[in-house]
C-alpha cells in the first residue's frame, strides 16, 4: 500500500470485478475510512469546543457548519482534488489525500454537531462543581465535557463511518476535467459494477462490504458502546447495560494495562499540570499578548480569505446565464419540498422506533449492527433495484428521489434518537413508574424532552444529508440511460458532468443560502430551546 501511494500518479489500476480482488480493495478503502475518521474526530473536537464555549464565535461557527454540510461532495471534489493532485503532481498520494479529505467531508458534521450541543447541554449544577473545584478549561475538557458527549459521539461516530460508506462509490471513482480517475477499493469496484450493469458484481461488492461493517461493528463499535455507558449521567445502577468480550478481554489485558501506566498515564498528568498553570481559554483571566495577536492576525487572514472568495465567487456567478438561474430556483425549490416532506417521513417510524431500541440494550445489541449495514449500503448500488421496481409500478424518479433521499438519511435520525434514548436517566424512568404514568405520560414528561436535544441534531444533519443526497437521488445513470428529474442535486450532477463549473458554482451557493436561511429560522431557535428548557438539571 505505501509503495502504491508514492507510486506516479497515472498507475492507477483498472478495477477488477473478480471477487478475488475484493480482500484488497476492502482493505484500500478500510484505510481511507480510518484516516478521515481520525481527522473528523480531531476537528469534531476543537470546532465544537470553540463554538460552544465563544458566543461571538458561534454565530458564525454554527450556520457555517450547517452550510458546509449541506454542500455536496461533487461540489467539494473539483477544489479539493485540484488542490491536492497541485500538492503531490507526481505521486499517487495526492489523488488518495483528496479521495480522504472527500471521505472527511461526508463523516465531519454530524459529529460536531452531536458535540457541540452535548456540551451546550451539561447540566449547570456540573458546571459550578467545576467551578467550585477550579478545574481548568483543559481538565474540564477531559473530565466532564467529552464524557458528558461521549454516548451521542459514539453513536453518531457509527453514524459518519456509515456515510463515509455511503459516498464511497463518489469518492473513489471521479472525472476531473478529461482524467477519469479510479482508486482501488470497494466504492470504485461496485461504481464499476453498476457501469457494467454486472448484477453479480454488485452482490459480491455488497457482500464483502456487510462482513467488513459486521467485523468492525465486533471488533470496535460493540465494545466502544459498552465503555461509553460508564458516561452516562444518572444516580443510580442500571439493571442491563452493553457488554462486550472484547471489551473485558481489553480490560484484562497485562498488556495494555501496563501501557497505560508508562505512557498514557504520564503523557495525560503532565498535560492536566501544564493547563492548569495556564490561562483558561475565554474567562478574561489577564491576557496573553501573543495569543491575542495571533488571534487577531488568523482573524485577519480568514476575513481576507472570505473576501477573496467572495470577490471569485460573484466573477463566477456573473458567467452565469439567465436560463440557468432559472433551472436553479425552480430546482431549489423541488428539492426544498422534497427534503422536508423526507424529514417528515423519517420521523414518523425513527421516533419510536429509536426510543423502542434504546430503552433496551439487548435489543440495541441486535438492532444497532443491522441500522449500520443499512446505512452503509451506497445509495447508486441499490438504486437501480429500487428504480426498476418503481418503473414496473407505474413510478419514476419522482418517487424514486424521495425514496433514495430516505434511504441515505433516515439514519441520522434514527442514530441519533437511540443514542438519546439511551442516555434516559434510569432514576427518571423508575420515578415514572413509581407515579404510574401511562404511555402518553411517559411520552409526554419524559421521553420526548429526554430525546429532544439529540432529536434536534439528528434533524440537523438528516436535513444537510438529504441535500447532500439529492446528487445522487435526482440524477442517475444506468445501463447507458440517464435518469432525472427537477431539483437542484440534478442541477449539480448535469453541471459537473458538463464541467459548467459556472453552473455548479451557482446551484451550491443557492443550496448554501437556503440552508443558511433554514438554520437561523428553525434551527438556530430549536437549539436555544433545548439548551433551556429541556436541559437535564435540578
Amino acid at each position: 500500500m505505501t509503495r502504491y501511494w508514492a507510486g506516479p500518479v497515472g498507475t492507477q489500476p483498472d478495477i477488477n470485478l473478480s471477487p478475488a480482488a475484493l480482500p484488497t480493495y476492502a482493505l484500500f478503502s478500510v484505510t481511507r475510512i480510518v484516516i478521515a475518521y481520525g481527522i473528523s474526530l480531531a476537528v469534531t473536537v476543537i470546532y465544537a469546543y470553540i463554538a460552544a464555549h465563544h458566543a461571538k464565535a458561534e454565530r458564525v461557527m454554527i450556520p457555517l457548519l450547517d452550510t458546509l454540510q449541506s454542500i455536496p461532495v461533487l461540489s467539494f471534489l473539483p477544489p479539493v482534488m485540484v488542490a491536492m493532485v497541485g500538492l503531490f503532481p507526481a505521486r499517487q498520494l495526492g489523488v488518495e489525500l483528496g479521495s480522504i479529505l472527500l471521505i472527511f467531508t461526508g463523516q465531519v458534521w454530524n459529529m460536531t454537531f452531536s458535540v457541540y450541543s452535548s456540551i451546550k447541554n451539561i447540566p449547570r449544577e456540573l458546571r459550578e462543581a467545576a467551578e467550585v473545584y477550579r478545574l481548568s478549561w483543559w481538565q474540564q475538557l477531559l473530565q466532564l465535557e467529552l464524557p458528558y458527549s461521549a454516548i451521542g459521539l459514539v453513536w453518531n461516530s457509527m453514524m459518519s463511518v456509515a456515510g463515509g460508506w455511503f459516498f464511497l462509490m463518489a469518492c473513489e471513482m471521479f472525472v476531473l476535467g478529461n482524467r477519469d480517475l479510479r482508486l482501488p477499493g470497494l466504492g470504485s469496484y461496485l461504481q464499476t459494477a453498476a457501469n457494467a450493469g454486472d448484477t453479480r458484481a454488485i452482490v459480491w461488492g455488497l457482500a464483502a462490504m456487510v462482513a467488513v461493517i459486521v467485523l468492525m461493528d465486533q471488533l470496535i463499535w460493540r465494545p466502544v458502546i459498552a465503555w461509553s455507558e460508564k458516561f452516562k449521567f444518572e444516580q443510580v445502577e442500571a439493571f442491563h447495560t452493553p457488554r462486550s468480550p472484547v471489551l473485558e478481554l481489553l480490560r484484562r489485558s497485562r498488556l495494555l494495562s501496563l501501557a497505560g501506566r508508562v505512557s498514557v498515564g504520564p503523557a495525560r498528568e503532565a498535560l492536566t499540570l501544564h493547563f492548569a498553570k495556564a490561562r483558561a481559554p475565554g474567562r478574561g483571566r489577564g491576557g496573553n499578548g501573543l495569543a491575542k495577536w495571533v488571534a487577531r492576525a488568523l482573524a485577519a487572514a480568514g476575513a481576507a480569505a472570505m473576501v477573496y472568495a467572495v470577490a471569485r465567487m460573484v466573477v463566477g456567478l456573473g458567467a452565469v446565464s439567465r436560463a440557468g438561474f432559472a433551472e436553479i430556483f425552480v430546482g431549489a425549490g423541488a428539492t426544498f419540498l422534497r427534503v422536508e416532506l423526507v424529514l417528515l417521513l423519517a420521523a414518523l417510524w425513527t421516533i419510536p422506533a429509536g426510543v423502542y431500541i434504546g430503552l433496551r440494550p439487548r435489543l440495541a445489541a441486535i438492532a444497532q449492527p443491522v441500522a449500520q449495514i443499512a446505512a452503509s449500503v451506497p445509495a447508486t448500488a441499490l438504486f437501480p433495484i429500487v428504480l426498476l421496481g418503481l418503473i414496473r409500478l407505474g413510478g419514476g424518479l419522482g418517487i424514486g428521489s424521495i425514496v433514495l433521499l430516505l434511504l441515505g438519511t433516515q439514519w441520522y435520525l434514527l442514530f441519533n434518537i437511540i443514542a438519546g434514548a439511551s442516555a434516559i436517566p434510569t432514576d427518571l424512568k423508575e420515578v415514572c413508574d413509581v407515579y404510574r404514568l401511562n404511555r402518553a405520560g411517559r411520552w409526554r414528561k419524559l421521553l420526548l424532552p429526554g430525546i429532544f436535544p439529540f432529536l434536534i441534531t439528528g434533524f440537523v444533519t438528516a436535513s444537510g444529508g438529504a441535500w447532500n443526497a439529492s446528487i445522487v437521488a435526482e440524477y442517475f445513470r444506468f445501463h447507458g440511460r440517464t435518469f432525472s428529474t427537477t431539483g437542484l442535486g440534478a442541477v449539480i450532477s448535469r453541471a459537473t458532468d458538463r464541467g459548467d463549473f459556472a453552473v455548479l458554482l451557482g446551484a451550491t451557493v443557492t443550496m448554501a443560502v437556503v440552508v443558511v436561511t433554514v438554520n437561523r429560522l428553525v434551527w438556530r431557535r430549536l437549539y436555544a430551546l433545548a439548551s433551556t428548557r429541556f436541559k437535564l438539571e435540578a
